[in-house]
């Protein structure tokens, strides 16, 4: 065997340094110059120890150490062997930063999409949340930008703020392109300029009635939250498919507090009352306090009362699973990084992306569908068997 020049190195090294990191040192250095080339054998143990007046024990703490760092494999009988080359991770070319309310709940199926289509191209992500707090928001996305992010996915407030076109104004003059995610300046039609991928709420609504209509209910009540960036569309959804259908319209408003104090039996005799057989609920949580509010009352879901719940986040773990309207969350997360990128990549080049994506309905126990189809099947099971 061939001698390398370890012997005498290892015996000289620093005291501060261990024997066995500095003997993975110099085998380190020797594999990287060529000294042993890829797939070689290295000198077993023994021979080593021999060689450099090391234990065994040092010389194997040194093999270990190049094993987990990939330069080296040990193959079980045969002995330590160079290991093929690991490529270098190329840098990432962009990063981009996402502006996120929370990351509870609806958001979490958001952010997967996008995470998962930046780092199939290789690129960075930044994330901050401002807790639906408006006076965060700037700080937030001052943060990302003193990041050095290369693009941004907002998701900022754009109700109940007295000029929503400056605002959509001013993220629009960062000095990054801006796509954003669940928000758009709907009123203008095609006086918005946004780049944004959103839900098509309205159509969500309009779907969500058209199949309450189409299980026999004549009067259909919508039960809402208060004070929400998606309530407005909803309603327009609503009130379109209920003018569309030729009922008047019921809309129940409570914010999120009058909720979780009991607005939900107050609302519930709205509804009775009203001779409303049906309603759409925003979102999942009212529309379970609502089902225990019916429990109470001894109204039976959905004999009684058909239920259709807004958003399918908890939706099947209510008492009654809901039947319930759910936005492409993960999807509308990938669509927004893709157009980011191709906006990062393009630059003006790119035509301005506006996307809506239609939710699908998720039919579970609340409305009554399942029963229906499960009679239809059972009566022509019947009419067959004569």
């Amino acid at each position: 065997m061939n001698k390398k020049p370890l012997a005498g190195k290892i015996r000289d090294t620093d005291s501060r340094e261990l024997k066995f990191q500095a003997l993975a040192g110099d085998l380190r250095r020797g594999i990287l110059a060529g000294t042993w080339a890829v797939g070689a054998k290295l000198p077993t143990e023994a021979q080593l120890a021999a060689e450099t007046g090391l234990s065994l024990t040092t010389v194997r703490r040194a093999y270990e150490e190049l094993e987990q760092s990939q330069l080296v494999v040990r193959r079980q009988g045969a002995g330590s062997f160079v290991a093929e080359r690991q490529p270098a991770r190329r840098r990432s070319r962009f990063t981009v930063g996402v502006l996120l309310p929370d990351t509870q709940l609806y958001y979490p199926r958001v952010l997967q999409g996008i995470e998962e289509t930046l780092s199939a191209q290789d690129v960075s992500l930044r994330l901050a949340t401002y807790n639906y707090l408006p006076e965060r928001e700037d700080s937030s996305i001052q943060f990302l930008i003193d990041a050095g992010v290369d693009g941004l996915i907002l998701v900022p407030t754009l109700t109940g703020i007295p000029d929503p076109q400056q605002r959509v104004r001013e993220l629009n003059s960062l000095n990054v392109p801006v796509v954003l995610l669940e928000r758009s300046l709907m009123d203008l039609g095609p006086g918005d300029r946004t780049e944004h991928v959103c839900s098509d709420h309205q159509g969500g609504a309009y779907d969500a009635v058209t199949h309450l209509r189409g299980l026999g209910h004549r009067h259909i009540a919508l039960l809402t939250r208060s004070n929400t960036p998606t309530a407005p569309a909803i309603e327009a959804g609503y009130e379109r498919a209920a003018a569309d259908l030729g009922f008047e319209p019921l809309v129940l408003r409570a914010l999120k507090a009058e909720w979780e104090a009991g607005a939900a039996e107050r609302l519930l005799q709205d509804i009775l009352v009203s001779g409303a057989t049906a309603a759409l609920v925003f979102g999942d949580r009212e529309a379970a306090l609502l089902e225990g509010a019916a429990r109470r009352a001894g109204v039976s879901i959905p004999a009684d009362l058909a239920l259709v719940s807004y958003d399918d986040e908890l939706a099947d773990l209510a008492e009654v699973p809901l039947t319930a309207v759910s936005p492409a969350k993960h999807r509308m997360g990938k669509m927004a990084a893709e157009i980011l990128l191709r906006r990062l990549v393009e630059g003006d080049d790119c035509p301005v992306h506006q996307v809506r994506l239609r939710p699908r309905l998720v039919v579970r126990d609340s409305c009554g569908a399942k029963n229906s189809a499960e009679k239809g099947a059972h009566k022509l099971q019947q009419r067959l068997q004569k």
